[in-house]
């Protein structure tokens, strides 16, 4: 075993690759001054002997030797810098073991014939010659000790039995000491090498680890799809490969459209997984070579070389593979998918450029027709110059000036008495006219302006609040995020204390998007809000599959039915089913107002299935303060609390 072990160090079988050729090219930078050490010596050496020694002994012989080491000399100075190949690593060590060898003999035993001529001083010199050429060999050899130990054991081997066998007690001390000196000198070759190959080893070690460290740092950790940064790092890569013509990159942007009701119903276990299948999924449509990642939360990206056309077919497939129902832990969790893409034949800059404008067709897929996919296009790129320039218009606008409050009546199904107002928004720009809410809302969210536009509008509506009836109820929409702001919900509050409006006389409305955004701030939200008195009121109610919960868990005292509950009354099965949603706010002593109320037909089917209140043009549109203040006057409402 022992042996074997031996023997495969010793003809390097046993080597590593990378050892191999760490080995080697730092004995490039070595062997050739090893040569020209000994060429240089063999010449002095020859000359101190030029006139004692035969002119084969001083001349031809070592003109052999000096030639010899020339040519090795040139030979490794004439190999490439960096060798890459580990076998040939090995096959060009293995060869100098056995020349180096060659070598060593050839020049001890010259160096000994040499010792028969001449006096005290020439043979002095002779051994002076074999001790540096050990040394030398040692130290030029130091990153091939297999080689160093073959040429120092036959070179000091011969030369001490020579000696020895003289029984000249000078030379014979002089040969022990330079076998001493040697000894020290291949301790200390060897410990060098051993931390050689230690730093080879730690080196190896050290880049495995940033190797793991690297996959770490670009994998997300729940799918184990590439992440984030890994996405954008190969975008930027690619986005400066030039195409050949009709070539073409796609990105594809992925929202999962019902994950966040799903997380929050199942629990995050379940939601981890939901996005585990999610990532299995994605991993089966495309190719290894295709990049999928997962940008965050519930959001994916791919990136594959298509046109436009090819790019559509491959995002259907994703959204209709998405759109199939999960068994996960028990539950048959549904979600869905929309996706955005663009291509590098529509959008030309800067990587982000791309992805913006996927992102951005995205935004329109979920506006448009969730569930779907849609390819970034010229109108899309129109729309975005347009919403640059409201961008800028609402970055500089004057909102004290700009924006104002439209009132519609919220109306008692059975009276037809007005018992509520609700607060919208308006924005009349000087460049741009009006902006509708549905565009600038959105729009000011996105650039962080909400929770300001939010307390002005407040402002402005407890304002209009003290100049109606008083027991006027009025009712006012929070952005989602308005609830996680604790800051903002604390000005809201300062907002109601100081104005003349009772606390009891207001309702604040909030979408299940708002509520979802965090469902633990939002919750403490809602309990400050409801606290002060005011109503709260959950608007578009049936548009998400987890409403039902917030009932339980918020202190919820109307809902505000969606107007897609309406369009479908013409159906019987649309007619049950707002009856059965009616019945339930019921038994929860929960009021229900139905939006988008606009034919008579729809407010006679809500007077039949005892709905509380309702809002539509039916009735009214939204109105000016002064309109509002008129139809109160012209009508002589008898105002009832809600």
């Amino acid at each position: 075993m022992i042996t074997g072990k031996a023997l495969g160090w010793f003809t390097l079988r046993s080597l590593d690759d990378r050892q191999a050729l760490a080995q080697l090219n730092e004995l490039q930078k070595q062997i050739p001054l090893l040569y020209a050490l000994l060429s240089v010596n063999s010449v002095a050496l020859a000359y101190t002997h030029a006139e004692v020694a035969p002119a084969w002994m001083t001349v031809w012989i070592p003109a052999f030797l000096v030639l010899a080491s020339l040519y090795r000399l040139v030979t490794w100075a004439m190999r490439p810098q960096i060798v890459t190949d580990p076998s040939h690593a090995v096959r060009v060590m293995q060869r100098t073991i056995l020349l180096g060898s060659v070598m060593a003999i050839a020049y001890i035993a010259w160096s000994l014939g040499m010792n028969q001529y001449g006096g005290e001083r020439e043979h002095a010199h002779v051994a002076i010659f074999i001790a540096i050429t050990v040394i030398g060999c040692i130290f030029c050899l130091m990153h091939l000790p297999q080689a160093a130990l073959a040429v120092t054991a036959l070179v000091t081997i011969p030369y001490l039995l020579f000696y020895v066998t003289r029984s000249d007690p000078i030379y014979t001390a002089i040969g022990l000491n330079i076998v001493l000196v040697t000894l020290v000198m291949t301790r200390v070759l060897l410990n060098s090498f051993q931390g050689f190959t230690q730093l080879i080893r730690t080196q190896r070690e050290t880049e495995r680890l940033n190797r793991e460290v690297t996959v770490l740092a670009h994998t997300d950790q729940v799918t184990g799809l590439p992440n984030r940064r890994h996405f954008f790092s190969e975008l930027d890569r690619i986005n400066t490969q030039e195409l050949l013509p009709g070539q073409a990159w796609a990105i594809g942007v992925i929202d999962l459209d019902r994950f966040k009701a799903a997380n929050d119903t199942y629990g995050h276990l379940v939601g981890d997984q939901v996005l585990q299948m999610v990532g299995q999924r994605l991993r089966e449509l495309f190719e290894p070579h295709e990049m999928v990642a997962r940008l965050g939360g519930d959001e994916f990206a791919f990136l594959i070389r298509a046109d436009g056309p090819m790019a559509t077919e491959r995002a259907d497939r994703v959204c209709s593979l998405l759109a199939t129902p999960m068994q996960i832990g028990g539950h048959l969790v549904s979600i869905g998918a929309s996706c955005g893409l663009a291509t590098t034949n529509e959008v030309q800059g800067p990587a982000r450029a791309l992805y913006d404008s996927a992102d951005y067709a995205l935004y329109a897929a979920k506006s448009e027709n969730r569930g779907s996919s849609m390819l970034f296009s010229a109108d899309h790129e129109q729309r975005i110059r347009f919403h640059r320039r409201l961008e800028e218009a609402l970055q500089s606008a004057d909102l004290d000036q700009e924006i104002s409050i439209h009132l519609q009546p919220i109306v008692h199904v059975r009276t037809g008495r007005i018992v509520c107002l609700e607060a919208l928004a308006r924005w009349t720009n000087a460049d741009l006219g009006p902006v509708a809410p549905d565009t600038f809302i959105p729009l000011a969210e996105r650039m962080g302006l909400i929770n300001r536009l939010t307390l002005l509008l407040l402002g402005k509506t407890l304002e209009a609040a003290s100049l109606l009836p008083p027991d006027m109820r009025i009712s006012f929409n929070l952005s989602g995020h308005d609830l996680v702001s604790s800051q903002t919900v604390l000005a809201i509050i300062a907002l109601v204390q100081k104005s003349a409006v009772n606390p009891r006389n207001l309702v604040f409305e909030l979408t299940e998007t708002a509520v979802v955004r965090d469902l633990a701030i939002a919750e403490q939200s809602i309990g400050a809000l409801h606290a002060l008195g005011a109503e709260i009121a959950l608007d578009d109610f049936g548009t998400g599959q987890s409403s039902l919960s917030y009932l339980h868990r918020f202190p919820i005292d109307k809902v505000k039915l969606d107007r897609s509950f309406l369009a479908g009354v013409e159906q019987a099965g649309g007619c049950k089913l707002l009856e059965a949603v009616i019945g339930l706010c019921h038994s929860m002593g929960i009021a229900c107002v139905a939006e988008g109320v606009e034919t008579q037909d729809q407010l006679l089917f809500l007077q039949n299935i005892a709905c509380d209140y309702y809002q539509g043009y039916v009735f009214a549109r939204p109105m000016p303060l002064d309109a509002v203040t008129s139809l109160l006057e012209r009508k002589d409402h008898q105002l009832l609390q809600a």
